[in-house]
């Protein structure tokens, strides 16, 4: 049984209609005038030569198809006919910057996407100018600067070029950019890109996937890459660390965050103060005492001086947890070690008072910050006056403090 070229070729693009088993197209002309005969099947030399002859003819055929679908950019000096705005940013160019480097940031504030593809310019201006990296390098670092919305697809099209000669941390910092636009299909498929054009993925690359895969609550995600971080030559660094706690701090998994950071002190590595304090922030909103008073003993442990937030967050858990004693007590060794009070802070120990109904002792505190010059701000007023309403003694403590206030300043 014989089969023809334009019929093998038919099954392959079959998109033209068969007229007596021939596609009607100016392909079938060009394929008659490279074989006027039909090919048959007869040996395993005539099949190779059969399939060799189709494979030209396809190749042909595609090159036509190339041409006429995708002209190639036309390179045009940027003129006269652009907007204010336009002749601004091109102005704003740093003056240092190669001519070659100015040729293509001029066509990039100009690009109009009716006039072709993005990486078709780029590609003309690497067939014209022959571009190094450090030309990539300062045209990526522009446009970035600027915030131009097309410097993530410049970005792209810069690594699939020979000329930007790409390595691992410049797929990272695509990564990155995506991560904090909370796209995280965009970094996965640049991340497999990364991957199937041979780069290795190093401890800043996985860490940086951790983030994204914590931001976007993918948990399990997270937990795999910092697997595979695990698996790297090198050890860990504090930094892919912390990405792992908040991980687990975002799922509302505190207590293995907290593992993480025993497993840190095991190498002498301490995290960073914002994941000890989202570790207690955890832990407080969690009415978790036990644990908040933990993390807050480790802060002071990797020698960080706890601030008013600190101290607040651990009077709050305190507090939460119906101790409201100990959540004094905190506050009251907070003001010892020297630590001005916020409102916050004061707000949530008058409402420690509150639950004991001690009033006298709240008063006593508040005639006390009088005396160190701190005003109680909107917060712990609100605390003070909702407490007072409910009791319904406000004109007697009104007397009371104006009384003391006359006492203070006669003395």
């Amino acid at each position: 049984m014989g089969t023809s070229v334009c019929n093998i070729l038919y099954q392959i693009h079959p998109k033209q209609p068969l007229v007596n088993g021939t596609a009607r197209s100016s392909y079938s002309c060009y394929c008659r005038g490279l074989t006027g005969r039909r090919l048959r099947v007869l040996s395993p030399r005539r099949t190779c030569y059969q399939l060799a002859t189709v494979a030209a003819i396809v190749e042909e055929v595609h090159k036509l198809e190339s041409g006429r679908e995708k002209p190639r950019f036309r390179w045009v000096e940027v003129g006269s006919d652009i907007t204010e705005m336009q002749k601004q940013a091109i102005s704003q160019l740093p003056p240092k910057m190669t001519k070659r480097c100015k040729a293509v940031m001029k066509q990039i504030i100009c690009f109009l996407p009716q006039n072709g593809h993005l990486s078709d310019m780029l590609a003309a201006w690497v067939r014209i100018m022959k571009p190094k990296r450090a030309d990539w390098l300062s045209v990526l670092k522009h446009l970035r600067i600027l915030d131009h919305p097309l410097y993530i697809e410049v970005a792209e099209a810069a690594l699939v070029e020979r000329t930007f000669e790409a390595s691992t941390r410049d797929y990272t910092k695509i990564i990155h950019y995506y991560g904090k636009q909370n796209q995280l299909e965009d970094a996965e498929r640049i991340l497999l890109s990364m991957r199937e054009r041979g780069f290795a993925c190093d401890q800043i690359t996985l860490t940086t996937m951790i983030h994204i895969y914590s931001k976007a609550d993918e948990l399990n995600l997270a937990k795999q890459t910092f697997e595979e971080l695990k698996l790297l030559e090198e050890p860990l660094d504090r930094r892919s660390y912390d990405a792992m706690i908040m991980a687990f701090v975002r799922a509302g998994m505190p207590e293995e965050g907290e593992n993480i950071l025993k497993e840190m002190d095991e190498k002498d590595i301490y995290a960073g103060s914002e994941v000890y304090k989202a570790l207690l922030r955890a832990y407080s909103m969690a009415s978790n005492a036990e644990g908040a008073q933990r993390v807050f003993d480790a802060i002071q442990l990797a020698a960080i001086p706890p601030d008013d937030k600190l101290c607040g967050l651990l009077i709050n858990a305190y507090l939460m947890a119906g101790q409201s004693q100990k959540a004094q007590i905190a506050f009251d060794n907070m003001r010892r070690a020297g630590l001005e009070p916020s409102d916050k802070c004061i707000a949530l120990v008058l409402s420690a008072y509150e639950k004991e109904n001690r009033l006298n002792a709240a008063l006593e505190l508040l005639i006390d910050l009088e005396k160190e010059k701190l005003m109680v701000g909107k917060e712990a007023s609100e605390v003070l006056a909702a407490w007072l309403k409910r009791l319904g003694v406000v004109e007697e403590v009104e007397l009371v403090l104006r009384e003391y206030a006359v006492k203070e300043a006669s003395g």
